[in-house]
């Protein structure tokens, strides 16, 4: 288990690390990042974070000067981008300047020491330094616009060959399903499965592992009527209810779905739980696998209904039989625009709730916009899941507060042209540092939504403070 150090064993690995030469500012500034949120708070640490990178570049500076007069100027302007960093509104409020500037300007001092007590590096010496330093240099070489495009290619977008074997083999899996029940249950009014989600709709990023099966459940029109969530008792905008109506007409059980009323609504969880037996449960699926020649198998114990599936035989050792997928059956209800899913992992404790999906709404609301003017809007989106659930600070960020980020951005800007991704994606950057200081990202079609409210106050600081290194350094989003 790892232990935190405290500040007198940090302060002693500090001071005894101070006279070995290069390692020196590594361990000031890891020493400034250990202890920062400690002392300063979470906006005085953001600032040290991006200090601390304005003084590596001072010291590189310092290093590659022939004469001190050069040295003297490449400090003026590491200094320079300091002071133009240091001018958040918000950090100045809060009182730390002073502090950050004492502290960074000792580190700058000893480590000018070190460096001119340093000998001379032999030529041969750097040359065997290791191959990590090549990521770091092809950063400082390619513009900010080529390493997104380069980023997108390599880790945002998905091979075809991946996309296609995954749909394949979702689609396998929907025809199995869907023929057992047909034949297990045929009364069962359910309309045709078919695929949902980014798999189909081109905005899964990094690799294709998981997929969603759509579950259309038919309601009779006339016996069922859907309540939106702010004329529930709930009066949450995504809590959506389904009421029994006409009862004095059409008494309980002249529907299917009556059998899993819960005080006169239609319960998701009841009808969740249904499905789980009647599929998860029941369905032969060793058969299944040696028919589809591959590995399923039920992820049981969860709220959700989800099966796992591993290409190929196991035993191969093969590249593709690693890469597990994921399936996830979703039953939904139709009506109109309006998409109501079953999902009481989000809804709970409420058993009668469905969740109102804006996924739809979202996901077209985006290819219009793209659409007319040739925009970059989903390239940015893709960019900035693939940079969240790749790095672990940002990862609590899902798909819906970055799509719908976006959608508010591009009411208030206009450009989105192809050559300006680099720039909007900079721009997204800092408009999520401001939701995240605000605490709240209402949702582009319901306002009542804060899209943020999921997240503890240890990720937010968290993810403030690597977006607030990110500002002046965009790049170490995408190493």
């Amino acid at each position: 288990m790892k232990r935190w150090l405290t500040t007198e064993e940090e302060a002693m690995n500090f001071q005894s690390s101070r006279r070995r030469g290069e390692d020196g500012v590594a361990m000031v500034i890891d020493f400034l990042l250990s202890n920062a949120r400690l002392v300063l708070g979470v906006g005085g640490a953001a600032l040290l974070g991006i200090a601390t990178l304005a003084v590596k570049r001072l010291i590189e500076r310092a290093g590659r000067a022939a004469d001190d007069e050069k040295v003297e100027q490449k400090m003026a302007e590491s200094w320079e981008e300091l002071s133009l960093v240091s001018a958040s509104p918000t950090l100045i409020r809060k009182g730390i300047e002073g502090v950050v500037m004492k502290h960074v300007a000792k580190a700058t001092r000893q480590q000018k020491a070190d460096l001119c007590r340093q000998p001379q590096t032999s030529s041969l010496e750097v040359q065997s330094k290791p191959e990590s330093k090549s990521k770091r240099l092809q950063l400082c070489v390619l513009s900010l616009q080529e390493l997104l495009q380069q980023y997108y290619h390599t880790r945002a977008a998905l091979a075809p060959r991946e996309v296609l074997r995954a749909q394949s083999l979702a689609l396998d899996i929907c025809t199995e399903i869907q023929g057992f029940l047909h034949s297990r249950h045929p009364d069962m009014p359910l309309g045709e499965m078919n695929l949902g989600g980014s798999l189909l709709d081109d905005l899964q990023v990094v690799s294709a592992d998981h997929a969603c099966l759509l579950v259309p459940v038919q309601l009779e029109a006339s016996l069922w009527r859907l309540i939106p969530g702010e004329e529930t008792l709930l009066t949450h905008p995504l809590h959506w209810m389904v009421r029994r109506v006409n009862l004095e007409y059409f008494p309980r059980g002249r529907s299917y779905w009556d059998r899993y009323l819960v005080g006169g609504y239609l319960s998701a969880e009841a009808l969740v739980s249904m499905f789980s037996k009647a599929v998860m449960e029941t369905i032969n699926w060793p058969s299944i696998s040696s028919t589809l020649d591959c590995l399923v198998r039920p992820v049981l114990g969860g709220p959700d209904l989800r099966l796992e599936i591993r290409p190929g035989n196991e035993n191969e050792g093969t590249e593709s039989s690693d890469q597990a997928i994921f399936i996830s059956m979703l039953p939904l209800l139709r009506e109109g625009d309006v998409v109501l899913t079953a999902q009481p992992e989000l809804t709970s404790p409420w058993v009668n709730a469905w969740h109102l999906c804006l996924y739809p709404w979202e996901t077209q609301r985006l290819a219009q916009l793209d659409t007319a003017d040739d925009g970059c809007r989903r390239r940015t989106l893709k960019l900035l899941k693939a940079v969240c659930r790749l790095n672990p600070a940002l990862r609590p960020l899902k798909a819906a507060p970055l799509a719908n980020l976006i959608l508010h951005l591009s009411d208030s800007e206009g450009n989105w042209s192809q050559s300006s991704l680099d720039v909007r994606f900079q721009h997204c950057i800092t408009e999520l540092i401001g939701y995240l200081e605000q605490g709240a990202l209402h949702s582009y079609f319901k306002p009542a939504v804060n899209l943020l409210s999921g997240l503890s106050e240890d990720q937010v600081d968290q993810m403030g403070f690597m977006l607030y290194c990110a500002v002046s350094e965009p790049e170490i989003l995408l190493i």
